[in-house]
């Protein structure tokens, strides 16, 4: 299959984690073969994703024979059996898919995905917990954590640059962070400039380390 932005996608295993994702990919309009060997998840998922097979993923004979090799991408959301994980990532590896993501629950066994060949580790669980422990502060409205610390988060702006532009409150000398954008309400987000004034009610999307945002999203 050609690679293409909106080539099929493989998802194997239909727990929480799998079928969520393979639900998103059908709602962004791209083609979904699952496969899943739980009869019950099949007969669940058949009449919602692409294609749903019912067939265990650890048989690289079975992968064979159902295309998995054509495939650009795969999701691996098998996580809570370590063995039955590996062997479908290593399944997938020896097929050539170009891009596997694989779902983790212990760093350990995100190392050991790593080095049989899958190109992305998802630890849903962790990223969940991290992600719900940053919003329960309060002043942050969303948060997205990229690799080295790095961070994009949403939140509403502390009292003391109400009614002054950026250049005027100074926050990336004072503060280490970037606003990168803002919505006022009743309007779409714009892009922040040195001139932009911040308001109350205004919400603020800024980057920069995890830390320097917390200090800042921690300002009355």
């Amino acid at each position: 299959m050609a690679n293409t932005h909106n080539a099929p996608v493989l998802v194997i295993g239909l727990g929480r984690f799998g079928a969520a994702t393979a639900a998103q990919l059908r709602s962004l309009n791209k083609e979904v073969l699952a496969i899943e060997k739980d009869p019950e998840l099949v007969q669940k998922w058949s009449g919602i994703l692409t294609h749903v097979v019912a067939a265990d993923a650890r048989d690289i004979d079975t992968l064979r024979q159902l295309g998995a090799g054509d495939f650009g991408s795969a999701v691996v959301g098998v996580g809570t059996s370590l063995e039955a994980s590996v062997l479908i990532t290593a399944n997938l590896v020896d097929l050539g898919v170009e891009r596997i993501w694989a779902k983790a629950i212990t760093p350990s066994h995100g190392k050991i995905l790593e080095r049989i060949g899958a190109h992305h580790v998802v630890y849903p669980e962790a990223d969940a917990g991290r992600r719900a422990a940053h919003l329960v502060s309060g002043r942050l409205l969303d948060y997205i954590e990229f690799d080295d610390d790095f961070a994009i988060a949403k939140m509403h702006p502390p009292r003391e640059t109400h009614g002054f532009t950026l250049a005027e409150s100074d926050i990336r000398s004072k503060y280490g962070i970037s606003v990168v954008g803002i919505k006022s309400p009743g309007e779409d987000f714009t892009y922040a400039d040195a001139e932009t004034v911040i308001h109350s009610r205004d919400i603020l999307i800024v980057s920069g380390h995890v830390d320097l945002i917390e200090r800042f999203a921690a300002r009355p």
